[in-house]
């Protein structure tokens, strides 16, 4: 005897207990393709399940982070951040009464379409490309149309919004835009992902001898903690202070945010500033940097001359040759793309 209409009537009754602000799964705006009700998952959960099960998911993690080719093994890859941003994220839509599995899937999918190297690849690429390139826009390209053979994922429109619009601008974490994405718990994912690049760069940054904790300006230590995990306690706490307004227990009345306080905010946007000046642009003009930006040109000045060389079903047959080049390379891992720029006559 089935009882799966039970295990879905009750996962609808939890959803529907969430904030009044939150998104619900029976509210999607839905998918491209309309398909048929899984029995025991909710629609955001089927959603996180695809993306785990994914192969842009699994290459993550031999995809750098920040420092390209790390010595040792316990460097953050693209992986690993993406799973530090999903608990995180989970945290906060939790404490908030927000849905937590969407915050969840949009924090798992939200760099399915990072290039090798980091930023680096992804700026060599910009440069290349007669429309540019960002790996936002590149992961949502992944989820609706390469993955699987094409198809892509048929994701809900609430996870492929968060995907496209989980980016922050150089002005500041919170810096108004007009690219805030629609939900609550996209701008959840958003606001982890900083929270985890933040505090794990500082990690790898001490690993790799540029820093020390003390090094951090003092009143990032005084207002965010002197350990990592102080730091984030600290961040996850005052988001959810206040962020408060969007559990709905202050009235429907109210315009819920998801924020930091002034002293918090400013604190981190110190941070921020810091370890670009003191890591991010340090890493940026290392000999490693400069030979993976060149690898990446002399990889997509290749598969541009040799479209017939390209051997995978990550690229679309109908897309003009610098479009297949690039979708082919941002799926690359940083140990793929070496190897194969080796065997193709890269010289170092």
């Amino acid at each position: 005897m089935s009882h799966s209409h039970e295990v879905r009537a009750a996962l609808e009754q939890r959803e529907a207990a969430l904030s009044p602000f939150a998104t619900r799964s029976s509210s999607s705006r839905g998918r491209e393709r309309p398909e048929q009700q899984s029995p025991v998952r909710l629609e955001f959960q089927r959603d996180r399940d695809r993306i785990i099960h994914c192969k842009s998911f699994r290459r993550l993690k031999h995809k750098t982070q920040v420092f390209v080719a790390p010595a040792d093994d316990h460097y953050v890859t693209r992986l690993t951040h993406t799973l530090e941003v999903a608990q995180i994220g989970r945290t906060i839509a939790r404490a908030l009464n927000l849905n937590e599995d969407l915050t969840e899937a949009i924090s798992l999918g939200h760099d399915l379409g990072h290039t090798p190297f980091g930023h680096r690849g992804e700026e060599a690429l910009a440069e290349l490309l007669p429309e540019g390139f960002s790996h936002n826009e590149q992961s949502l390209r992944v989820v609706e149309r390469l993955e699987r053979g094409g198809r892509g994922l048929n994701l809900t429109w609430e996870v492929r919004d968060g995907i496209l619009h989980h980016s922050k601008s150089r002005q500041g974490i919170m810096a108004t835009d007009s690219d805030l994405p629609a939900t609550l718990e996209a701008r959840i994912a958003r606001i982890a992902d900083t929270v985890a690049y933040l505090n794990h760069d500082i990690a790898d940054a001490i690993r790799a001898g540029l820093l020390s904790d003390r090094d951090l300006p003092v009143g990032v230590r005084r207002t965010l903690g002197d350990r990592h995990s102080q730091r984030i306690d600290t961040l996850v706490s005052d988001i959810v202070d206040e962020s408060w307004t969007a559990t709905g227990r202050l009235g429907t009345d109210v315009t819920p945010v998801i924020g930091m306080s002034p002293v918090v905010l400013a604190a981190t946007d110190e941070l921020r500033e810091f370890m670009f000046q003191r890591v991010y642009l340090w890493e940026d003009a290392q000999p490693e940097a400069a030979s993976a930006r060149r690898l990446v040109r002399f990889l997509f000045e290749h598969y541009v001359a040799h479209p017939d060389e390209m051997l995978s079903d990550f690229t679309l047959p109908d897309d003009p040759p610098w479009r297949r080049s690039a979708d082919y390379i941002a799926g690359m891992t940083d140990t793929f793309a070496i190897d194969l720029g080796h065997r193709l006559g890269f010289e170092t």
